[in-house]
């Protein structure tokens, strides 16, 4: 059995300011809702840059000193490993604006579960904002898919 497998590489982002984070409402029908900014890390591209820059291109802030928090992971239909890498920072400068993927706006933390959030959001979340949990995980088990906070 080999050591190798396809796999997925994306990221997401919580760029926050004191008690503020900043959120996106998605429109993508298959991913729709409140959540934090992120997308695709290209071939070759360095984990931190492909933050940056998808920060950059979604929000119109340049973030800085990135922080890896923690991970989500799941097996696609297509066997290949879906990783997103969670980053968070509070260095950013740059004036905010939307795109195609949606608005984006300033909410206190408090206040995050007043919003339609993107499936499964919550407890990403938590993995965001815990110092012990550092991993998100779809595991299937019976047909089904369960989620693990580890």
């Amino acid at each position: 059995m080999g050591k190798s497998e396809k796999a997925i590489l994306t990221n997401m982002c919580m760029v926050y300011d004191g008690d503020y984070i900043l959120v996106q409402n998605r429109v993508n029908p298959n991913w729709p809702g409140i959540t934090f900014p992120g997308g695709h890390i290209e071939k070759g591209e360095a984990f931190a840059d492909s933050v940056i820059r998808e920060v950059y291109e979604e929000t119109g802030l340049t973030i800085s000193q990135p922080t890896l928090c923690g991970t989500k992971q799941f097996q696609t239909n297509h066997d290949e490993r879906y990783i997103v890498l969670f980053y968070k920072t509070d260095q950013f400068d740059g004036e905010l604006k939307a795109s195609d993927e949606g608005e984006v706006f300033w909410i206190k933390k408090g206040d995050l579960k007043d919003y339609q959030l993107a499936p499964d959001f919550q407890q990403m979340y938590e993995i965001f904002e815990s110092e012990e949990l550092s991993e998100f995980y779809y595991d299937r088990h019976d047909g089904g898919w369960n989620v693990k906070l580890l």
